[in-house]
């Protein structure tokens, strides 16, 4: 057997039932998440995704009112209605132009 140690961390419990689920689905292991994380961390010799402050605030909808919620919605309205609508190629060159992703 490998020689292994253990990795204790504390995460909120609703992330880590919804990660698992998703691992779950993968057939992905907790544990061999965490080992594949650590070995991408030791090939990057970094993270291996960004780790930045956005440039922007994001829209978080949880904390909406349904009056907030309602004015996004009608924004997104009128730009399909000002034919300002983009395809899923357009956005993800404009997501990898503006945060590399």
């Amino acid at each position: 057997m490998a020689n292994t140690t253990a990795v204790y961390a504390r995460i909120d419990t609703g992330l880590k039932e919804h990660a698992e689920a998703i691992l779950s689905q993968l057939g992905i292991s907790p544990s061999s998440a965490i080992q594949m994380l650590y070995s991408q961390i030791v090939l990057e010799n970094g993270m291996p995704f960004a780790s930045r402050i956005p440039s922007f605030a994001p829209t978080a909808i949880g904390g909406m009112s349904q009056a907030e919620m309602d004015a996004e919605l009608m924004k997104g309205l009128e730009s399909l209605k000002s034919s300002r609508a983009y395809s899923a190629d357009e956005v993800d060159a404009e997501l990898h132009e503006e945060f590399g992703i």
